[in-house]
């Protein structure tokens, strides 16, 4: 089971990167298979995306990075708010994803600011953009503001949102396979009839009147 951590964050250290670790840890713990846990942290792609986006062709970290998330079972993503929405690294990453990549991805939103304010951006932007990308998006999302490192009430975020997603990795990668030759039930058979014209059969019953 794969799990692909996308960090918009762009300081080191960084609390976006921090919320997309715990967020992934709490993930690995619950989840029954073990995760393979890959952090894509955009801000070493900013050049590249800049050049996709005037050339048309991925450069080859922002390539693998693309590759990672279409290959994923299921993603984290984590950006910063800038201007009360997501920052524009993090929606131009997304922009240059193949389309059909997320369709039917499991996906965890997640945010950190500087209030308390600005927690909604996880519901008017967030879930409508991954919406969007016919991602499957767990019902919990989680929000950091400064003051919620340390304090009561984060833990539990994570730990719930990280359930969810857990849970649909689960059924994901749970999934049955098509049924083989052996399986598939045999065929009905159908004994032979015959047609018999609409005019021969009226003809009959008026003789038969």
């Amino acid at each position: 089971m794969k799990l692909v951590v996308v960090s918009a964050g762009l300081s080191v250290p960084s609390s976006t990167r921090l919320l997309g670790d715990r967020l992934a840890a709490a993930v690995e713990r619950q989840a029954p298979d073990r995760a393979e846990i890959q952090v894509v942290e955009l801000r070493d792609l900013a050049v590249e995306i800049a050049h996709h986006f005037t050339n048309g062709f991925p450069g080859r970290k922002l390539a693998a990075a693309l590759d990672a998330v279409t290959e994923a079972d299921g993603l984290i993503v984590v950006t910063p708010v800038f201007s009360a929405s997501y920052s524009g690294l993090f929606k131009s990453f997304f922009d240059v994803l193949d389309k059909d990549a997320l369709a039917g991805k499991p996906v965890l939103i997640a945010a950190t600011g500087g209030t308390a304010r600005h927690s909604l951006v996880l519901e008017y932007a967030l879930r409508p953009l991954f919406a969007h990308l016919r991602a499957v998006v767990v019902p919990t999302g989680v929000y950091a503001a400064s003051e919620d490192w340390g304090a009561e009430g984060l833990p539990e975020r994570i730990e719930r949102a990280a359930g969810e997603l857990a849970a649909l990795l689960t059924v994901r990668s749970g999934a049955r396979p098509s049924p083989s030759e052996e399986d598939r039930p045999a065929p009905v058979e159908v004994a032979d009839f015959t047609v018999v014209p609409f005019a021969e059969q009226l003809a009959a019953l008026r003789s038969a009147g």
